[in-house]
């Protein structure tokens, strides 16, 4: 196994036969983005030490996109109160590892293995071995793969992982040919909700497209550049990504790129940024000039499953968070992450946190799921 501190030492068709077409955010194209943008590296604190295994030929067989990190910042998977306790015990958290997407809280794999492979676990479960054997060589506390697949997560866990639950809500469709299709599954209270809001957002003199990969101009990025840096304003984060990081995303994705804009007389007044892969619209960024009713649930929820219907996807996922999404036929669903830890101390310490914290996921989820709009058999 080798580490790489830059994914450019790795050639896109190696990364990319490993990652796979599916899920965007795993791509070299998205990484390369984030190193070659300054989004990841010494400014954020997301240093890059890419895992690699290869066979005696020199082919690479596996990947996983690693950084090492100093803080916990921008993963959404919360490990603070981890780090506290352990720094108050004398302990050093810091730096540990995280195989991740960075600033992007987006379920996918990451344990990645030529599709091609004979033996695809076994792999897996060398490189989950490789990352144990890099903690270990480089002093750190821990490895954290997070937003993994319930495959992966299946797989640490019985290496021997600690295993942890969170929760998002994605939108599933249901073959359905339209819009009004989706609403008509919905409890008749419930449906008349949601297009009273389409309806008061549609009502506000703006125009409404979604542009796509290079025809996205430098002029609509910087547009949603200020779009993400007042979102971030707003809400006491810190903007991680550059202006530069925007356009090298749609130059290297192409139209996997999707930016739904609003606009009032020819000026985009508000933006979502979605990325598209195989079967799946993936929401990320949103921002916006302005206070109109329900803009956000339009462009970031509405619109996307009305792009999803359009092009056949079979899922809306729109990020971390918000509980306001059951309401527009976001259903809960479960996110999976999967941590070791050296300290032995500490890892007693987690391994009981995180069984107390699924059950009560378990038990949340389920509560959430019976606040789906959703109307059961035989309700109007």
């Amino acid at each position: 196994m080798s580490l790489h501190p830059a994914i450019a030492d790795i050639p896109a068709t190696e990364w990319d036969a490993c990652a796979g077409p599916d899920n965007p955010f795993v791509s070299h194209a998205f990484l390369s983005a984030l190193e070659d943008s300054g989004s990841t590296g010494p400014r954020t604190g997301w240093l890059p030490q890419h895992a690699a295994i290869r066979d005696a030929a020199g082919r690479l067989l596996a990947v996983a996109p690693m950084y090492a990190k100093s803080h916990s910042y921008g993963e959404y998977v919360f490990d603070q109160t981890w780090a506290r306790a352990f720094e108050q015990a004398g302990g050093d958290y810091y730096p540990k590892l995280q195989v991740a997407v960075p600033f992007s809280p987006v379920p996918g794999p990451r344990l990645l293995v030529r599709a091609d492979a004979a033996d695809s676990a076994g792999l897996r479960q060398a490189l989950a071995g490789a990352l144990r054997q890099a903690a270990t060589e480089l002093g750190v506390s821990s490895v954290h793969v997070t937003f993994c697949t319930e495959d992966e997560y299946t797989l640490l866990g019985e290496a021997g992982w600690l295993q942890r639950l969170g929760v998002q809500f994605h939108w599933d469709n249901g073959g359905y040919a339209s819009f009004d299709d989706f609403l008509a599954t919905l409890a008749s209270r419930k449906r008349k909700v949601l297009k009273r809001e389409r309806r008061d957002a549609n009502q506000c003199g703006l125009t409404f497209r979604a542009v796509q990969g290079r025809a996205i101009t430098p002029d609509l990025w910087a547009h949603f550049y200020r779009f993400y840096t007042a979102t971030v304003d707003r809400k006491w984060g810190s903007a991680y990504l550059t202006p530069e990081f925007f356009p090298l995303l749609s130059e290297r994705l192409g139209d996997r790129v999707v930016l739904m804009l609003a606009e009032r007389d020819g000026t985009p007044v508000a933006g979502a940024l979605n990325l598209m892969g195989t079967d799946t619209l993936y929401g990320r960024n949103w921002g916006c000039d302005g206070d109109y009713p329900f803009l956000h649930f339009e462009l970031c929820y509405y619109r996307a499953i009305d792009f999803a219907i359009a092009h056949g996807l079979r899922r809306v996922e729109a990020g971390a968070q918000g509980q306001h999404k059951i309401q527009r036929g976001y259903r809960p669903t479960p996110t999976y992450s999967a941590h070791w830890i050296a300290h032995p101390g500490l890892r007693r310490a987690v391994a009981d946190f995180v069984v107390h914290e699924r059950e009560a996921m378990l038990h949340e989820m389920a509560e959430l799921d019976a606040q789906s709009p959703y109307r059961a058999v035989g309700e109007d």
